[in-house]
């Protein structure tokens, strides 16, 4: 019998195959993202529950997987993570910043588990951004800055990777041969208007 882990690894690796789905800017399979993410979420915990959901976190949103058909599969405490890490639809956005602003609210609710799953996402998504593509890098990493304030229920060691990362990036910007002025970085950020929320606990 496989244990819950290597059977949620089976699954995705299969659902992200069969939706056709590749990474982004390499075109490798998809599933090395989440098999990216499973080796950050081990670097601090040995919950298989997380494990498990890490593999899974994208195959709600990006696939034909159901939370029904994660909760079948891998019981409620898994499709619970999957559920708090998948970007609902947002119909009533107007534009990109309303979407993300309407994502990282639903994230900042999130229990301290899929906030450490989502910390690994993004650290995995934003360490190799800037070399393929930096003009959307500029708009990503300062989302990313302001998606991680209201992270940090999560894993402590995992959330400083992220910020450090996301705070290099921001800063390899600004120098040659981007030359993005400092200031463009802060009025981007006042597209995302999150802080009328109650704040989250933080670290001390």
């Amino acid at each position: 019998m496989h244990s819950l882990e290597e059977r949620a690894r089976r699954y995705a690796t299969r659902a992200h195959a069969d939706a056709g789905q590749r990474r982004k800017y390499t075109d490798e399979p998809y599933i090395v993202h989440p098999a990216a993410v499973v080796e950050l979420v081990r670097s601090v915990t040995d919950s298989e529950v997380m494990l498990a959901a890490a593999w899974l976190h994208d195959t709600v949103e990006d696939t034909s997987s159901t939370l029904a058909d994660i909760d079948s599969h891998f019981g409620p405490e898994v499709a619970s993570l999957v559920e708090m890490l998948t970007d609902a639809q947002q119909p009533q956005a107007k534009n990109r910043a309303a979407r993300k602003v309407a994502h990282f609210r639903h994230t900042a609710k999130a229990s301290a588990d899929a906030q450490t799953i989502k910390l690994a996402d993004i650290i995995d998504n934003t360490r190799s951004i800037i070399q393929f593509n930096a003009d959307f890098a500029r708009v990503y990493l300062v989302e990313k800055r302001v998606q991680i304030t209201l992270l940090t229920d999560g894993d402590r060691d995992l959330w400083q990777q992220a910020s450090a990362i996301i705070e290099r990036g921001i800063n390899q910007l600004t120098q040659a041969p981007w030359h993005v002025p400092p200031s463009w970085f802060v009025l981007q950020q006042n597209k995302y208007p999150v802080s009328d929320d109650p704040q989250p606990s933080a670290h001390g």
